[in-house]
């Protein structure tokens, strides 16, 4: 059995305020409060990964949005199966990566840098089939189809 993870409890709560509560100045306050805790990029990299992934989400410029997915994605390459499933996570490692480079695709498609917005998609579908048949992954297969249409790219 696995015990809550306290530090994901609390990016939790921060998203909620993001998402449920439309607070997204509160939410990244408490993020950046999180950050702090967890000694920034050289903390778990699980913390990190997830962290980052979201604090990106609420960033009102879009290079500063950019910036917190590469973080994102970096620490992901340290996380194993074996943390993501010890921290109550329901996916993979490897179902961690459309998202991330769904995200990554749309800031570079928000910067004009389409080549490294299409690479992005690419990659995301690479690992599409880690998702499962669930609502987080209903959400983001239409992210992509969403972003491939922005770049027109085939579905």
């Amino acid at each position: 059995m696995t015990t809550p993870d306290p530090t994901m409890a609390r990016i939790g709560q921060a998203v909620e305020l993001h998402h449920q509560q439309g607070r997204p100045e509160a939410a990244r306050d408490l993020f950046a409060q999180i950050w702090d805790d967890i000694g920034g990029e050289q903390g778990d990299p699980l913390h990190v990964c997830v962290l980052a992934h979201s604090m990106a989400d609420v960033q009102d410029d879009v290079h500063q949005e950019l910036q917190w997915d590469l973080r994102a994605l970096a620490a992901a390459a340290f996380v194993t199966d074996e943390r993501v499933a010890q921290a109550g996570v329901p996916l993979s490692v490897a179902g961690l990566y459309p998202s991330l480079h769904l995200n990554l695709g749309d800031c570079y498609r928000k910067l004009g840098d389409l080549d490294r917005a299409r690479e992005h998609l690419r990659q995301a579908r690479a690992h599409v089939d880690a998702l499962g048949d669930d609502g987080y992954g209903r959400l983001i297969r239409g992210g992509l189809e969403q972003l491939a249409e922005r770049l027109d790219e085939p579905a």
